[in-house]
Parts: C-alpha cells; structure tokens; sequence
C-alpha cells in the first residue's frame, strides 16, 4: 500500500498513489455508464503499464448498464477485464447492504455477492452506506475480509449542522475498529472546498494510520484545487480519470495531474508515455458518444450552485429531466431551492445513490404540486420509517407525521427484516439460470435479469442485439 522516497532534507515521503476511475464512474458520470466491453478491452494492457494503484472498473452502475442496455453478462465483462489485467489491482464501488441494487438485500445475498465478485477477480472493494449508518457495512466487512479482499470504507461527505470534523474522525475511528483495510472521503457532489479538504485530511491523519483516499467530481469547478491542499495534508491516493472521460460530472483528469505532482516531493511515477497512449484510445470513442447524444455536453460544464445546493451531477440532470417530462422546466431552481429543505426535513441525508434521486423526487413533487408531501414516494416512506437505517438526524415528529402518520420507526438494521434466501430466488427463475452469478444478477435486477436470460437462451435475435443508446439511467 505504502512507497517512500527520501526528500534532499533525507525525511520519508510517502509516494502519492492514483486510482484511475475512467472505468466505471468517468463513463457513468458522463455517459450513463455506456462503454461497451469491446472498447474497453484493447486498450486494458497498456493501462496495466501505467502504475495506477488500482482501476475502478466494476460497480456502481456498470452492472445495472451492462444487462439493461448493453447486453452484456456483467460477470464476463470483469473476467474479461481481469484476464488481461495482471499487475494492476481491480476495484469496484459497493453500497453495503444495497449491494448495487436500490434496496437492502438479505445477509444471505449479500455475502454470496461479495464472495461471486472476489472470485471473478475484484481486489478492492469500496464500500458506502448512504446514510454513513456503519450497521448496514458489517456483513459486507466480513465477508471481504474472510475472502481476502481489501475492504475500503468510504464515509458520504457532506455538510450540514451534524456533518462537522469530529463527525467524520468518528465514523473513521469506528470503520477501523470495524476492520477497513482504508478509508476513501467520498465526496460525490463535488463539494469538498480546498481548505476543507486539507482540514479533514489533517485530522484524519492525524487519528488513523489506515491509507486515506480522496474521491471527488469536477462538477462545481474545485475538485483539483481540493486536491492539491489534500495532497499538502498528507492524503495517500487521488481518484483520476484519463482526460477523454474527465472533467464535469467525472473525475479531474488523471494526466495534468501525474505530471503536476512529479515536480514534487509526492510524485506518483506513472508512465506519462503510456497515459498518453491511453488517452489517445478514447478520445474517438468520447466523439462518438458526444455525437450521438449519449455524452450531452452539458455534462461537462461547471455548475457553481453545487456549492450552495449540494447536488451531484447526477441528481442536477435526473430533476431536469423530470421536470421536462412534466413541461415543468421553469420550475427548476425553485425545485434546486427546495432540495435543501427538504433535505434538512429529512434528517440532513448525504446526497448520494439512492437519498439523492429520492430527495429530488421529493423536491420535485413538493413543488409541483404546491403543497410540500402532499405526494410522498413509497420510498420516502420506507426511509422516514428507518428501513434505510439511521438518519444522521432525528427526523422532525411533524414531518414524520406527514409523510409516514402513525406507522412505526423501526430502531434496529434493516436487514434483520430481509429473510430472503438463495434457494428462494432460484426457485423463481428456475430453468433459466446457469450459474451462482447468473441467481445473484437476478436477486439485484429481476425484471432486466430475467430478460437477459431469455433472450440468451432463445440465442437472441438481430433486434434482441439493437441497443438503444439514447435511453439514459433514471
């Protein structure tokens, strides 16, 4: 984990490391995770070169995506990646008890879905809850750690009256204690201010000997400059990704930045050369992409407000979208200025998948409507009720009231309710599946899942193989 150099002072410096994420959140960010697995295999080998400390290359999205528009087993496509892979480590984004679907699964999944993904070739597992509730991380730990996996805990960054320095020494005090093997700052809105980020890294630094990552996104217009005093603090790794798939909602972009800290003491060493070559692949796939409208340029341009809003990229697109379909775009920033209200009603949630969609829906139909939870989505439901786990505030008895009336708040994990089983879900696609991964992309996604499998086994046809590129992830 750890490289030194000597400085001319004759202290030992640790060598910055860098995790490229062009992969899986670049494309995700900006294209609805839509590279195809044949444009990204030939360039595999000469990214091997280059001396990341880890490729983000599963997760997230990347699964969803590969059995609803792209036709792909997602379980191939990290084969495929890992055969040609050797010396690089691969990494994948896991949402806890989540896992990478939009809800809590059962213990029983969970842990065979960790186990499939370790199996198939994934070293690193980032690991999150939404809520920084570390109840619903303790079975994914486990499991990582009894298959010998990395097991990196990431806390959701945000800001807010409880979201203070101490906040976050303690959710690191407790992840080590847990057992994380490291600790990412996940800071999915892109909010992190320079000064910040030095502050937080100082302090965690200072109250942990675990590897400190930092994870941002380029869409308010700070990410590298966050970097850099993050840098200054101490932190261990940078998440980059190649240009053609930075900037905007990604990541900032992983060149500039090799090159701009091997002129100091922390230099990263990557192979400029083979970066250059990696660059060169995809810039004529990125064209593509923006020609054909699945990379909207606006994507990339930079949205100051985050700052004051706190919303991802992501989350900026989603509420623009719905409101289009309501003929409801000059409602915008009076659905951006409701965002934050709702949020605070809510318990002041971090903005990441799924509270973000969840609390922009919310948004959305306070002001549509124009009354404010006069609609409440089932989902906003089941978190009011505590089936998300803990909101990091206790939610308001008037608007509990409003959005959920008598019905209980349950205190303990939510996945103590979940009994669903393996034997369970096999029983429901009997027939059609061909192996473990096969039930668990099933236990995630039945309906797309199941689609999958019947066209696979029917051996598809021409239209079976038609993708719609234009149809973006909700």
């Amino acid at each position: 984990m750890h490289n030194y150099a000597e400085t001319e002072r004759g202290d030992t410096v640790n060598k910055l490391s860098i995790t490229e994420t062009g992969l899986r959140d670049g494309h995700q960010s900006l294209m609805a995770t839509r590279l195809r697995i044949d444009e990204i295999l030939p360039i595999l080998e000469t990214m091997d070169k280059v001396g990341y400390h880890s490729m983000e290359v599963w997760g997230g999205a990347t699964f969803d995506s590969c059995l609803r528009f792209l036709n792909e087993d997602p379980w191939e496509r990290l084969r495929e990646i890992r055969k040609r892979v050797k010396n690089t480590k691969l990494q994948m984004l896991l949402r806890g008890q989540n896992l990478l679907g939009y809800r809590h699964y059962s213990d029983e999944i969970v842990d065979r879905f960790i186990s499939k993904s370790i199996e198939n070739g994934i070293d690193i597992i980032r690991l999150f809850d939404a809520l920084n509730d570390v109840r619903n991380l303790q079975t994914s730990m486990k499991v990582i750690k009894r298959e010998g996996g990395h097991c990196q805990c990431a806390i959701s960054y945000t800001t807010s009256i409880v979201h203070t320095l101490d906040y976050y020494v303690d959710k690191v005090r407790e992840m080590e204690h847990m057992g994380a093997d490291s600790i990412c700052i996940k800071d999915m809105a892109g909010i992190l201010t320079p000064n910040n980020a030095y502050e937080l890294v100082k302090r965690l630094k200072e109250s942990t000997s675990l590897p400190i990552e930092l994870h941002n996104h380029c869409t308010s217009g700070i990410a590298s400059m966050a970097y850099m005093r993050a840098v200054e603090a101490g932190v261990d790794i940078i998440d980059t990704a190649i240009s053609p798939l930075s900037g905007g909602t990604s990541q900032p972009p992983t060149e500039p930045l090799a090159m701009a800290f091997s002129e100091t003491q922390r230099n990263p060493e990557l192979d400029i050369e083979a970066l250059n070559e990696v660059a060169a692949y995809f810039k004529p796939i990125r064209d593509k992409y923006v020609e054909n409208g699945t990379l909207n340029i606006k994507v990339l341009y930079t949205e100051p407000k985050t700052l004051s809003y706190q919303v991802p990229g992501g989350m900026l697109s989603n509420l623009l979208s719905q409101l289009q379909m309501q003929n409801a775009q000059d409602k915008y920033e009076d659905v951006l200025a409701e965002v934050p209200r709702v949020r605070a009603d809510l318990g002041f949630p971090p903005l990441v998948t799924p509270l973000s969609q969840m609390v922009g829906t919310q948004a959305v139909f306070n002001v549509l409507t124009g009354e404010r939870y006069k609609l409440v989505p089932k989902e906003i439901k089941a978190y009011v009720k505590g089936l998300y786990g803990k909101a990091p505030v206790e939610i308001e008895e008037s608007v509990r009231k409003k959005i959920i009336g008598d019905e209980e708040v349950i205190t303990v994990r939510p996945a103590d309710l979940i009994d669903e089983s393996m034997d369970d879900i096999k029983r429901e696609i009997e027939g059609l599946y061909e192996s473990e991964e096969d039930v668990l992309s099933y236990a995630l996604f039945p309906q797309v899942a199941k689609k999958f499998f019947e066209d696979r086994k029917n051996e598809g046809t021409a239209e079976d193989g038609i993708i719609d590129i234009n149809v973006t992830i909700g």
